[in-house]
């Protein structure tokens, strides 16, 4: 499985499980339970298309070279993933917004504002034409700091649940493990270009 074929087959789970989870709980509960489905998923997909790159420098093989060939498509997976939790928050500040203030504010609201922004913008420049169009030195920026950034998002959000149990700890050691593995890559690449140079 390639390509925009992986992007649909997984987005046809993501669908799949939420469909599953609001029939199940077809309420308040059941969208909580989607938001806390659907930030797992998040997590897990942004961080595969994060350390792609990296693990096929540190560990070359036919898995991290199909992992890095479809970063892409996952990353676009885990925009839609998001885009299903962004559509659960809506719901629930319209249907209870007095528990939608009591589990956000406004501040929070602003720093998931923007990781959503820099999402929507490292979504549209995955294509090849919109690619092109920015250039890619812009392109590889943009990506960097969008990709540390959400990185960031992720980990305070997780970072405040870690008292609720292992899962939020398991989390918080994926999310840790794959910004390692970035900066031992990006440590590597780095003396590679010194001796290069020297």
């Amino acid at each position: 499985m390639n390509g925009w074929r992986l992007t649909g087959l997984l987005s046809l789970l993501l669908l799949a499980m939420t469909a599953y989870l609001l029939a199940d709980e077809p309420d308040v509960e059941g969208l909580r339970t989607v938001i806390r489905a659907t930030a797992r998923t998040s997590l897990i997909l942004f961080a595969m298309a994060f350390a792609a790159s990296a693990l096929v420098e540190l560990a070359p093989g036919a898995v991290t070279r199909w992992h890095r060939r479809n970063r892409r498509y996952i990353g676009v997976s885990f925009a839609f993933s998001h885009a299903i939790h962004l559509a659960a928050l809506v719901a629930l500040a319209q249907i209870d917004p007095e528990l939608f203030w009591t589990l956000t504010n406004p501040t929070t609201l602003v720093l998931a504002g923007t990781a959503y922004l820099l999402l929507a913008a490292m979504t549209a420049t995955s294509f090849d034409r919109t690619a092109a169009w920015l250039g890619a030195r812009t392109w590889r920026l943009l990506h960097l700091v969008g990709g540390w950034y959400i990185w960031i998002s992720f980990a305070v959000a997780i970072g405040k649940r870690l008292s609720q149990g292992p899962v939020y700890w398991a989390l918080m050691a994926l999310l840790l493990g794959v910004a390692i593995v970035r900066l031992v890559a990006m440590s590597r690449r780095s003396r590679r270009a010194r001796a290069v140079a020297a």
